[in-house]
């Protein structure tokens, strides 16, 4: 089984966010890969990751950074993949990774989430995926409706609550 989507954090600490992601895609039975690399600590191993990954048939990149969030900009340079930018908070209130990931220019897009919005980073790689495989469509299509019955679930259950001016 190959990845189709692959998910990479600057650092092992930012796990605790990126495993929101990894579980959705799990989920989803969408195989995908998770691994570190650094843009400054390990920027060959960057440069051939981002020229390699869509020969071995990744099709979206999540990438994860905090402070000064280089690593989702400098992939989104070398690969012709799309790439999701997770900005972690780590310092500044996160602000420093948000801006890092956000202002990036013209010809190098980074899809940018909300401040550790892994969650919803797997969920966009899977309507990427889904634009052009109709399996992957019905599972978007699934979770939506779920998130649907979801709320439908919650309004039923504040019903039963009794409040003396609640009307």
């Amino acid at each position: 089984m190959q990845p189709k989507v692959s998910i990479i954090m600057g650092s092992t600490s930012d796990l605790p966010v990126m495993e929101a992601a990894a579980k959705f895609l799990n989920d989803m039975q969408i195989p995908f890969e998770m691994n570190a690399l650094s843009a400054h600590r390990t920027p060959e191993q960057v440069i051939e990751f981002a020229e390699k990954a869509h020969s071995r048939g990744v099709k979206v990149i999540i990438a994860a950074a905090g402070m000064a969030a280089h690593l989702p900009g400098v992939i989104a340079a070398i690969t012709p993949l799309p790439v999701i930018g997770v900005p972690i908070k780590s310092s500044l209130e996160g602000l420093d990774s948000i801006f890092a990931i956000l202002q990036m220019p013209p010809g190098i897009p980074v899809a940018t989430v909300a401040l550790n919005g892994a969650q919803n980073a797997a969920i966009l790689a899977l309507q990427i995926l889904a634009v052009s495989d109709e399996e992957m469509m019905k599972k978007m299509v699934n979770f939506k409706a779920s998130l649907k019955n979801k709320i439908t679930k919650a309004n039923e259950e504040l019903s039963k609550i009794k409040y003396e001016f609640k009307v």
